[in-house]
């Protein structure tokens, strides 16, 4: 491999890649507390040893969507002390700032603001866990960006369209185009995605020039129809994309054979969950950029708690024990101590010359006790290991393999424990649970006036975000808007009654009207609320409008009357997509007239046609040469990416000049890097097989 020396010149941009870091997770456990904020301390720390141009954050920087004092505090020190200093900048933006950072009164990037004396900038979108609220659609990111210590970028303000415009860089040759999204809910993104509302812009001139990375915090793998973002909605012209979002560290980049870009997956910084995904070994990546090639170091994270997980299945163990034998709980609790005692000595043998790691590390038993058997006292169990592990409480987790399906006929047939039983809901939000208990038992407990959606939005307004009047006030609005309906339609009968309500309630089922609704509703709570003098106008931020933590951000207007039961203007909550006439329009584009939008929505198949299959692409493909991948397991060597590429235009880019790209109708030039092992030596154990490009 090329000496750092080497690599790192002019023309070369160093960019540390982290996810999920998650500050504030279990902030007030006398034990993990500080897991937190211990490795982000080391995330920023590695930045500024390596001499990074920048750092490149792929959303959930925060647990919380209203972070405590203390966690807003710990952060800020953190960036201060690692990200301001006198260390130049070498590297410019070209772009325009006001578009790129288009959610603050302060629309530059930080360090070349006069009265701030940045080191090292950091780039950042939300996730889910941070994502704007409110009718200003603020999130903890625009506290930092307003600080001065982040640059928020990637945030849609229409729920229509999705216009990405790239942060536009330079560094000697090298040019770097930065595309974000912030985390949207996933429904609705894969909707719009199908729908051909997502484009992404490009600069007119030289685009062979740019180097094109993509952060995105969505669903990676698949949680339902449509509940994740598939990899071929993304445009092909993209080079490498970091997705955030997915915990399991996946960080040595992948090839999407079909679009031909790759693709990093950091995963989180710290272990949120106690899955087999969060076990992974932490790590960052160390992303050099260099004209078209391009190489990604994996760096171990070293104050990351260390996490074990197994499965014991009981019923392998025939041969010890049985049902029926003797005192058979009592030899699976010896079993079970037996595992958690090996995965602490292996824990600790991991951790001898590595100071930084904590002494106690993370043990989860997952025990099958189906065929039979009975489960033990989990609490007087872990009190064996209360001053050895960090998770005393949760140590043994019981489940039973799914028994087949019954027949649901009627409500008392209706298994509830089943329905909500621990391991069929680990991950899942209240609004899953509240969609999942009304499809089992839609025949005999059937909502007449609200949709599952909206009654699982107002519980998680009501659980996660205390809006306490979020229920109610559905309810309440749904009544009035069915009374309207009924009188309209002048509908007497008790029979045309029943069924004018379930047709008015199935037509409006994942639309926008129902979106709206909701929306509108959220907002009644809101000003309920404000009304009674709950909480102070000021309160710690975004507390106008408390939307589900999956929710994407627009800034919506305020309800115009009262208490917000006035005109029918409905847009202000995240899950509609209809934009107002009123809505502001970023300006100083300087892009050509946008077309007019395609009604007739595209078919699924249509989205996941290759390529080669698209008829809407007109560009003709260029001819490259064949790419070599190397891909790197270790947690020292790097992989290097290289292509070769057709001789760029002479002609400077222009910042303010782009094209439109949509998500579902692209150039059909094949694109992709590869890996760059020209200055490999020849016995790299790493090196791949030769790969013709399409």
């Amino acid at each position: 491999m090329s000496s750092e020396s080497t690599l790192d010149d002019d023309d070369t941009f160093k960019i540390l890649i982290a996810t999920d870091i998650h500050l504030g997770y279990l902030e007030k456990d006398a034990i993990r507390g500080n897991d937190s904020y211990n490795t982000m301390d080391e995330i920023l720390k590695c930045a500024k040893t390596n001499q990074v141009d920048f750092i490149l954050l792929g959303g959930d920087l925060f647990h919380e969507n209203k972070p405590s004092r203390r966690c807003l505090h710990n952060c800020i020190t953190t960036l201060r002390r690692y990200c301001m200093g006198d260390t130049p900048i070498h590297f410019n933006i070209i772009s325009d700032q006001t578009v790129n950072f288009n959610t603050t009164q302060f629309p530059w990037v930080n360090y070349q603001d006069e009265n701030l004396n940045i080191s090292i900038p950091v780039f950042s979108i939300h996730g889910n866990h941070d994502d704007p609220t409110g009718a200003e659609g603020l999130c903890a990111l625009d506290l930092l960006s307003a600080s001065g210590l982040v640059n928020h970028f990637g945030h849609s303000q229409s729920v229509e369209r999705i216009e990405i415009s790239p942060i536009l860089m330079q560094k000697g040759n090298t040019k770097l185009a930065l595309f974000g999204l912030g985390s949207i809910p996933d429904e609705r993104l894969y909707r719009m995605f199908v729908n051909n509302q997502v484009t992404m812009l490009r600069p007119k001139e030289d685009q062979e020039e740019w180097f094109n990375l993509f952060a995105i915090h969505q669903n990676r793998s698949k949680h339902g129809p449509t509940n994740y973002i598939p990899e071929q909605f993304l445009d092909d012209f993209l080079d490498l994309v970091v997705w955030g979002h997915e915990h399991e560290c996946l960080i040595a980049p992948t090839r999407n054979e079909q679009q031909l870009f790759y693709v990093t997956q950091p995963g989180s910084s710290v272990a949120t969950s106690l899955s087999p995904g969060e076990a992974t070994k932490k790590h960052v990546g160390l992303l050099r950029v260099k004209g078209r090639k391009m190489n990604l170091q994996k760096i171990p994270l070293k104050t990351v708690r260390q996490f074990f997980i197994q499965d014991v299945v009981l019923a392998d163990y025939e041969d010890h024990f049985t049902p029926e034998t003797p005192q058979v709980t009592k030899k699976v609790e010896d079993l079970c101590y037996a595992k958690v005692t090996d995965m602490l000595e292996e824990a600790e043998r991991e951790r001898l010359g590595c100071p930084l790691t904590p002494e106690k590390p993370l043990i989860r038993l997952r025990v099958d006790y189906s065929g039979g058997f009975d489960t033990f006292n989990t609490s007087r169990f872990s009190q064996k290991f209360v001053d050895r592990v960090a998770n005393p409480k949760d140590l043994i987790h019981f489940l039973r393999r799914r028994e087949q399906k019954e027949d649901i006929k009627d409500e008392v047939n209706v298994d509830y424990g089943k329905l909500l039983k621990t391991t069929a809901v680990e991950g899942l939000r209240v609004e899953d649970l509240v969609k999942q208990y009304f499809e089992a038992t839609e025949q005999t407990v059937k909502l007449s006036l609200l949709t599952e959606q909206g009654m699982g939005k107002a519980i998680q307004e009501f659980v996660d975000k205390d809006e306490k009047d979020a229920i109610e006030e559905l309810i309440t609005y749904q009544l009035e808007k069915t009374q309207r309906h009924l009188q309209a339609r002048g509908v007497t009968t008790e029979q045309d009654i029943d069924t004018e309500i379930q047709r008015f309630r199935d037509s409006k089922k994942n639309t926008t009207e129902e979106e709206n609704d909701i929306k509108e509703a959220m907002n009644r709570a809101k000003a309920h609320r404000l009304e009674r003098g709950n909480e102070p106008m000021d309160q710690d931020m975004s507390d106008e409008l408390a939307m589900d933590s999956d929710e994407g951000a627009a800034p919506f207007a305020p309800p115009t009357r009262g208490r917000g039961r006035g005109g029918r203007g409905r847009g202000s909550r995240g899950r509609g997509r209809g934009a107002t006439a009123s809505e502001p329009k970023p300006a100083g584009r300087g892009r050509s007239q946008k077309s007019s939008v395609t009604t007739q929505s595209r078919s699924i198949m249509q989205a996941f046609q290759a390529p080669s299959q698209r008829s809407s692409r007109a560009a003709a493909t260029p001819s490259y040469t064949t790419d070599e991948v190397t891909i790197d397991d270790s947690d020292e060597d790097v992989p290097v990416m290289k292509t070769t590429r057709a001789p760029p235009s002479k002609t400077a880019s222009s910042s303010s000049s782009f094209t439109k790209y949509s998500s579902q109708s692209q150039s059909q030039s094949s694109r992709g890097v590869a890996f760059d092992d020209s200055d490999d030596d020849e016995d790299d154990p790493f090196k791949g097989c030769s790969r013709s490009r399409r």
